[in-house]
């Protein structure tokens, strides 16, 4: 086995015309190639593969075949609907950000995951930079960012988001400063396995729960300019149990926005 990061996961392909992207992604983000996913059998370390399947990357939990691959998506499915029909500036995600009155601000999404919520942010207008810190993750939403960029209803969208493979708790600082950061680290699911959505169980499966979320809020309080808003389950203390400055409440979740200093108004 090669040097990985993850011993467990490896790069396939399903058919041989996306051998070579399979190779390209596994030598870019330092997985080991097996080649044809069939052969999967040949290796029994594997927990996980990460899989060429018509063109795209989809990530597979090899003991669970039913959940199906795992895949970033911004073009169909609910990232298209969201982007149609999610009420745009009206939206929770955009109240706690802070986009009124013209205030389209550069955003840090320090823990990206698949990128659906900085897709919606980018789809508004905001500029985004995506940081992620573990490689399987990194390479599905690279992958779809890639993809994104090739469709011509999404592409100007994608243009605003850049992804840095990186771990936000240490390399926060080194970003240039955003107007907003925004925080949505992975916190224990009351709810009982087979009701939790499958990249939730694949991902805690893979790497277990943010159990350093907390030592994000100082550094991201430190940077941001305006505001830091955190995602978190309704039931969930505050992130490092600092009192937000408001709360917006959703049906399952709420967004603990700490406010810096007040959004310049735009005539």
């Amino acid at each position: 086995m090669a040097n990985s990061p993850y011993q467990t996961i490896a790069v396939a392909y399903i058919d041989s015309i996306d051998s070579e992207s399979a190779k390209r992604i596994a030598k870019k983000w330092n997985f080991d190639y097996i080649g044809d996913a069939a052969s999967v059998h040949k290796h029994p370390q594997l927990t996980f593969l990460l899989q060429f399947n018509q063109q795209t990357l989809e990530l597979i939990k090899l003991d669970e075949p039913k959940l199906g691959g795992i895949k970033v998506d911004f073009v169909d499915g609910a990232s298209a609907h969201r982007r149609k029909f999610g009420g745009g500036r009206g939206q929770d995600i955009a109240k706690a950000i802070g986009l009124k009155h013209g205030f389209t601000p550069h955003i840090l999404d320090a823990t990206a995951g698949l990128g659906r919520d900085a897709f919606v942010l980018a789809s508004l207008g905001c500029q985004i930079t995506l940081m992620e810190r573990m490689p399987v993750v990194a390479a599905l939403l690279d992958d779809g960012l890639e993809r994104a960029k090739l469709n011509s209803d999404v592409s100007e969208i994608a243009q605003r988001m850049q992804l840095v493979h990186a771990s936000a708790i240490e390399n926060m600082t080194l970003a240039q400063q955003p107007d907003v950061i925004y925080l949505d680290p992975m916190y224990p699911h009351r709810e009982k396995s087979a009701a939790v959505k499958k990249e939730m169980r694949v991902f805690q499966s893979l790497v277990g729960e943010d159990l350093d979320a907390d030592a994000l809020l100082a550094p991201a309080l430190a940077l941001a300019k305006y505001r830091v808003v955190v995602k978190r389950p309704s039931y969930a203390p505050p992130l490092n149990d600092k009192t937000p400055s408001t709360v917006i409440k959703m049906k399952k979740n709420r967004f603990d926005v700490y406010v810096k200093q007040a959004i310049p108004k735009r005539n």
